[in-house]
């Protein structure tokens, strides 16, 4: 069964260098074990998802540009996350501020291919269906 995602939950980027902590805002005024709870619409660059530190993604234009410089020697760039699309997918049936519910089971794909996946979904005793 999957975990609720709340503010605080840790995630990874397929190309990210180092972990991140997802920002959830207080809007939806709906708390579990006293955090505000996470929606699939929690997914904005720099606001909800921060930087993962460097970026390694070959599709990156930034890597690209690191990597050219260093003569063909793969390089990261800083990480800017870039997410366009809402987590997918959320639980259906349990609506955090109108929105399906961000599960430890979601993911949110960035443009430059890195798959943002939670590591932990930062509440222990909350289980969604």
């Amino acid at each position: 069964m999957a975990q609720q995602v709340v503010a605080g939950a840790m995630m990874k980027c397929s190309f990210g260098l180092a972990p991140s902590v997802l920002n959830v805002l207080p809007e939806a005024r709906v708390i579990v074990e006293g955090r505000p709870a996470a929606s699939i619409m929690d997914s904005k660059p720099l606001i909800n998802i921060p930087t993962f530190g460097m970026c390694n993604a070959p599709t990156n234009p930034e890597v690209i540009a690191a990597t050219a410089a260093a003569l063909g020697t793969p390089t990261p760039a800083p990480c800017v996350p870039a997410t366009v699309a809402p987590w997918v997918p959320g639980a259906p049936n349990v609506l955090a501020g109108g929105f399906p519910a961000l599960t430890n089971e979601s993911v949110c794909m960035c443009t430059w291919l890195g798959a943002i996946t939670i590591d932990l979904a930062g509440s222990l005793r909350t289980m969604v269906p």
